[in-house]
């Protein structure tokens, strides 16, 4: 399967929720799809990290993952999605919060200085102790991760030109189809 990242893929606002959000329908079982799976995905991230991310002038030029810290990565990318998911849901939770922070030195321990595995560390770092844990919350489309940066703390989609837009024409087919229903 072919991907290209594209700026919607980086709608998360943190580098670590881009991260984890390269999971594609998690919990969909039947057609949950991880991007880092396909052929070459993983070395293409960090190019375009650098394009889209939100945090990108933070980190600078990233190297993708080193073979030998890969699953390390994808042990942090899961312990990333699992700890923040639980904090918007229903709050801190000790226990993944200890999980993510081993996972978080674990991959530390091996990665390289301008990888994208420690620049991964620092955003996770940055986002559990981020001021405004209140503004993190969950696409009401494709249950990506991202941070609320809007004035009011209204947005309820990870981007608002595809989630947004799919959500608002799939309410408006409904309505419809309710309406010719006699």
């Amino acid at each position: 399967m072919s991907f290209s990242w594209t700026p919607h893929r980086f709608s998360g606002g943190a580098l670590a929720l881009d991260v984890a959000n390269s999971v594609i329908l998690r919990h969909d079982t039947a057609r949950r799809i991880d991007r880092f799976e396909a052929e070459g995905q993983m070395e293409r991230f960090p190019e375009a990290a650098q394009e889209f991310c939100a945090e990108r002038a933070l980190f600078g030029d990233i190297v993708p993952v080193g073979a030998q810290n890969r699953a390390n990565f994808i042990e942090l990318r899961e312990a990333t999605d699992r700890y923040f998911r639980q904090r918007v849901l229903e709050g801190n939770d000790d226990r993944l919060l200890a999980e993510l922070l081993e996972a978080l030195a674990r991959t530390l321990r091996g990665a390289e200085e301008k990888g994208l595995d420690a620049a991964t560390a620092h955003s996770v770092l940055r986002l559990i102790a981020m001021p405004d844990p209140e503004r993190m919350k969950i696409c009401g489309n494709c249950g990506w991760l991202f941070i609320d940066r809007s004035k009011n703390k209204s947005r309820a989609w990870c981007d608002m030109a595809v989630c947004g837009n799919r959500a608002k024409a799939n309410r408006h087919y409904r309505k419809k189809k309710k309406e010719e229903t006699p």
